[in-house]
């Protein structure tokens, strides 16, 4: 495990511990709207197992620890240049902090440092009676914590099937559970307003608190120094981004498809240089290898590039991509490199699901086209449901054995279907010989569903089958929401030609001689026959076969 994929594991888990304890804090005010007496019950549960040496413990390595990953994380950043909502969650992360001191003067660091004993009641009164401004920063701290959580989260997720299914339920719950435990917060200050009004009860209980005159004076001195202390820890990382662009060295060239020409700050991703120099760039994910709508085709340079991470090798498998497409998030260029964008700069986290390999690449492959003969005569003395069960039940038969034989279902058409075999690349021979191996399974299946509809049927379904070899332009095709790897070009326009000349020569095959001589297929005794296809100046030679070659 390389040590960058630790620090986001880290990342999350002190993120989840941190979550974890702001639902107890946030839950305990929620009883607040019961009575003051429901929520300090609630606090036993709730909040005593946090204030306990291991609960303070795993906190305190929590807290120390997100926070010192953003400060890295913000050292390490070459642009600060971001998309709205990474800026949203580093900007309400920043700012935390400041927030947080005017609490942790009159909880944690009021206990360590000034002695304090508070407790819920003291720090509503002060809050909502002696020093209300605190109340303000108070509200406004849960606000900005429970957003920088929500964000965290949904750049997290974002790419997540499930998430998307769930969205409209969790930001529901996003909006009931901070108003439910401010409305609770609210109602327990009206009560302690009210009972603030005996000044027997407030002497009560600032001096179960230890509190007195000079605790507000002390309290404002601590979060003075806290906010002095966030804020030199932030200028460190500022600064030491400073040095490291007077550095000197070669800065290498980044060309993008659009022609842009980017000098390359040392260390710098494709990603954040984008970004910097203004090129608008997808990574819905925040740059952290999830999502992979960040992804680039390398066109030059490539050789140069360190191998993906682990973080990156995971993404990138799950997409299925090349080796020349990576990561813009991931890559740091050390020499000059060339590159071209996969996805519009508005990608979707869906988006980044789409397959990331066979980007219109050419390629040699094996095409076969498939077609149900009759088809229309049968429709015509079929209802349309009962057509529509034997279509069903063809196209199971035939993309079972696709499956079976290694073949990619690319696209239907009516009564047919279109298939690929080869698309891994290796020895054609393999791929013609899977593609007969699949066209004698579709054989085999149709014959089956033959024997299983023979009572609803008046002659039995037959069907033709064309193959041919060549070059085609294959990769990731279609609408957005629905792209299939398919392919185009005059190989794929001679195997549906050869498909159809399987009716006007009444056979079962049509096979290609390109095809043929790709799989070392003897066909002695066979006759080579010609056919002028559309679009082609010389003639395509072929073989009619009423049965599949070994």
């Amino acid at each position: 495990m390389t040590s960058r994929f630790s620090r986001a594991d880290l990342r999350m888990t002190s993120a989840l511990v941190i979550l974890a304890f702001v639902i107890c804090h946030l839950s305990n005010h929620v009883l607040a709207l019961v009575s003051l007496e429901a929520a300090l019950a609630g606090h036993e549960f709730l909040m005593e197992p946090w204030e306990t040496p291991v609960g303070t413990g795993l906190l305190l390595a929590a807290g120390l620890t997100h926070y010192g990953n953003a400060l890295w994380a913000l050292f390490l950043r070459r642009s600060l240049r971001m998309p709205a909502f990474e800026a949203w969650q580093l900007g309400l992360g920043l700012l935390i902090p400041f927030l947080m001191m005017v609490h942790l003067s009159g909880t944690l660091l009021g206990e360590v440092v000034l002695g304090l004993e508070p407790g819920y009641p003291s720090i509503l009164l002060v809050q909502w009676v002696l020093s209300p401004w605190k109340g303000v920063v108070q509200f406004v701290l849960v606000l900005v914590v429970w957003g920088h959580a929500c964000v965290g989260l949904h750049l997290r997720l974002g790419a997540k099937a499930w998430y998307r299914t769930w969205y409209p339920w969790l930001l529901v719950l996003a909006v009931v559970i901070p108003t439910l435990a401010l409305s609770g917060w609210v109602a327990a200050g009206n009560h302690v307003v009210r009972a603030a009004a005996d000044p027997a009860w407030v002497g009560g209980v600032l001096k179960e608190a230890r509190m007195g005159p000079e605790t507000a004076a002390a309290a404002a001195r601590l979060i003075g120094l806290g906010i002095l202390a966030h804020l030199g820890l932030i200028a460190l990382p500022l600064a030491g981004r400073q040095l490291r662009r007077l550095g000197g060295g070669v800065r290498p060239l980044l060309t993008h498809s659009s022609g842009r020409v980017m000098r390359v700050m040392a260390g710098a991703t494709i990603l954040e240089t984008l970004l910097d120099n203004g090129v608008a760039h997808a990574a819905v994910c925040g740059g952290k290898a999830r999502c992979t709508t960040c992804r680039v085709r390398i066109r030059a340079g490539g050789s140069e590039l360190a191998p993906p991470a682990p973080l990156e090798a995971a993404a990138l498998a799950r997409i299925e991509a090349p080796p020349e497409v990576r990561l813009a998030c991931q890559v740091r260029p050390v020499s000059d490199l060339s590159i071209l964008p996969l996805l519009p700069s508005d990608a979707s986290a869906a988006d980044g699901k789409l397959h990331g390999g066979l980007d219109g690449r050419e390629r040699l492959v094996v095409v076969m086209f498939i077609d149900l003969r009759g088809s229309t005569t049968l429709g015509e003395a079929k209802m349309p449901y009962d057509m529509l069960f034997i279509l069903h039940r063809f196209f199971q038969q035939m993309t079972r054995a696709l499956v079976a034989t290694g073949g990619h279902y690319s696209n239907f058409t009516g009564d047919g279907l279109m298939a690929l075999y080869g698309l891994k690349g290796g020895d054609p021979a393999k791929a013609v010989a899977a593609s007969l191996e699949g066209a004698r399974a579709m054989r085999a299946g149709l014959d089956q569903l033959n024997l299983e509809l023979a009572l609803e049927l008046t002659a039995p379904l037959r069907m033709g089958i064309g193959i041919h070899y060549g070059e085609a332009i294959v990769g990731t095709m279609g609408p957005p929401d629905s792209q299939i790897v398919s392919a185009i070009g005059d190989t794929v326009n001679t195997a549906a030609r050869l498909e159809g000349l399987s009716k006007d020569h009444d056979c079962l095959l049509v096979l290609s001689q390109a095809a043929a001589e790709a799989g070392n297929l003897d066909l002695a005794g066979q006759e080579r026959r010609q056919v002028v296809v559309k679009g082609r100046l010389e003639p395509v030679e072929f073989y009619a076969l009423d049965t599949v070659p070994g």
